[in-house]
């Protein structure tokens, strides 16, 4: 598509094509010496400009959640506590930082220094693992916009995809392999932890998300936003909410997450050590609206790279194949499901017809 401006004619599908053919991603711009990010980069000014506080109230004066897991197995008023500060935090903010969650500090080390090294890799290395192909377990992308005009946010970022936590590591680069497994091994174990939390939070038995096998499958995002020359025009991470059904997330100490709150947005420091939290769509849907899925972004930074690992925790192929909606056990007291039945692929694919256009696809699916 061309569009005509003041400086003449442009053509995004050109400009992107162009782009996607160097398979060097958005770092290969900065090895390449660009001072000014390409256009299909730049947002428009009302997607980077945050709204203001209401009332004058600060985003100091709010309280990220912080759930400390520590001892959770001696059960009583411990553990009573810390899923009562799941619910709070998961039917409020979405979000919440664990600390004592028991990933060992050297894992997470090494998944953020084997991530790193994957994307400072030359181009001539990673080059054979770019596609933009959904369907590959493995592949290195930028995850440029496919919709037309819709702004590329600057980052790279290499997926690894569990089906029923399974994944076979020859797949894996071998620059980042070993670290890979053993994260994933470690984000398996603090799944069944948190799905019991999660559950007991729910007023449901601890077993029960565990059972139903609504996150038994795994997406590894390990992203990469280098430097930007121009960040006032553009983002790391479009604001969006997660399709999955819970998310973790490890950032370095760089900085740049947002999370929607009350109406503005609100800075997510790191924390070294913590892992973060949040509710997916799918998590929304069967908990009747009890626990909540927000936006949240990634703001693009002069300083850098800002090196992450997300976990994207999805359906076994087993729950992926029947329709689900609100857990029904939640409906005992007469209250009325606020979302139709569905299947995952349904709720994925209405995702990604809308590209950047939507925040989020729960609208279409509510009663």
């Amino acid at each position: 598509m061309e569009v005509v401006s003041g400086n003449g004619h442009y053509s995004w599908a050109k400009e992107v094509k162009e782009f996607d053919e160097t398979k060097a991603g958005v770092k290969g711009l900065l090895d390449a010496g660009v001072v000014k990010i390409p256009r299909f980069f730049v947002h428009p000014p009302e997607s980077l400009h945050s709204p203001s506080p209401p009332d004058n109230k600060s985003s100091l004066e709010l309280e990220f959640p912080t759930v400390d897991l520590r001892d959770i197995e001696s059960g009583g008023d411990r553990r009573k506590e810390v899923v009562d500060g799941i619910r709070q935090a998961a039917s409020t903010w979405g979000f919440f930082r664990m600390v004592n969650h028991g990933v060992p500090t050297s894992k997470m080390e090494a998944i953020l220094e084997a991530v790193r090294r994957f994307h400072e890799q030359p181009v001539e290395v990673k080059r054979e693992f770019y596609s933009s192909d959904s369907r590959l377990k493995v592949r290195f992308n930028s995850n440029v916009a496919q919709r037309e005009l819709d702004a590329a946010c600057w980052r790279d970022l290499l997926t690894c995809v569990y089906h029923d936590d399974i994944l076979d590591p020859e797949e894996i680069p071998l620059v980042c392999r070993k670290e890979v497994q053993e994260y994933v091994e470690c984000m398996i174990k603090l799944r069944e932890t948190l799905a019991e939390l999660l559950s007991e939070a729910l007023g449901l038995s601890s077993d029960y998300l565990s059972r139903t096998e609504c996150m038994k499958g795994e997406s590894l995002a390990c992203l990469y936003y280098p430097i930007c020359p121009e960040p006032h025009l553009t983002l790391g991470t479009v604001k969006h909410s997660d399709t999955s059904f819970l998310t973790l997330l490890l950032q370095d100490n760089t900085g740049g997450l947002q999370v929607f709150h009350q109406n503005q947005w609100v800075d997510v420091s790191p924390v070294p050590g913590a892992l973060l939290a949040n509710i997916g769509d799918l998590m929304q849907i069967i908990s009747n609206d009890k626990f909540k899925s927000v936006e949240h972004r990634v703001l693009a930074q002069p300083v850098g790279p800002r090196v992450s690992v997300a976990c994207f925790f999805n359906p076994s192929s087993r729950f992926q194949s029947k329709p689900f909606g609100p857990i029904k056990e939640l409906l005992s007291d007469g209250e009325q499901p606020i979302y139709r039945d569905l299947l995952c692929s349904e709720y994925y694919q209405y995702y990604k017809t809308k590209g950047t256009n939507v925040i989020s696809a729960l609208p279409h699916y509510k009663l």
